[in-house]
């Protein structure tokens, strides 16, 4: 089983930033795509591929950027100049296989609250 912890999220002024971070856990795993989501619907936010391949929503291309760790098993969000429409819950999700079988683990959520 391949559990996902975010942190990083928090409070800010409009046009701050905020940097959330995922890391995995687990044994015996690979890890190909990270992403992530927000709100209740969980809208794609970005995706980072194995091969560093991203994909940003129009929403947010040119404010976002996504970067992964392979070593730490990590993958980071940085948001810069956030706007008050950015607030939600963000989650982060990891697919890949473990010897077994494939996998596809969400984190917690963590709040990014923007104030205008």
């Amino acid at each position: 089983q391949v559990q996902l912890v975010e942190s990083g999220g928090g409070l800010v002024q409009a046009g701050g930033s905020l940097r959330l971070s995922c890391a995995a856990s687990g044994s015996n795993f690979n890890i190909n795509s990270m992403a992530w989501y927000r709100g209740q619907q969980r809208d794609s936010v970005a995706v980072i591929t194995s091969i560093g391949t991203t994909n940003y929503a129009d929403s947010v291309k040119g404010r976002f950027t996504i970067s992964r760790d392979n070593a730490k098993r990590m993958v980071y969000l940085q948001m810069d100049n956030l706007k008050p429409e950015d607030t939600a819950v963000y989650y982060c999700n990891m697919r890949g296989y473990t010897e077994y079988s494939p996998f596809d683990s969400w984190g917690q959520g963590t709040q990014v609250t923007v104030s205008s």
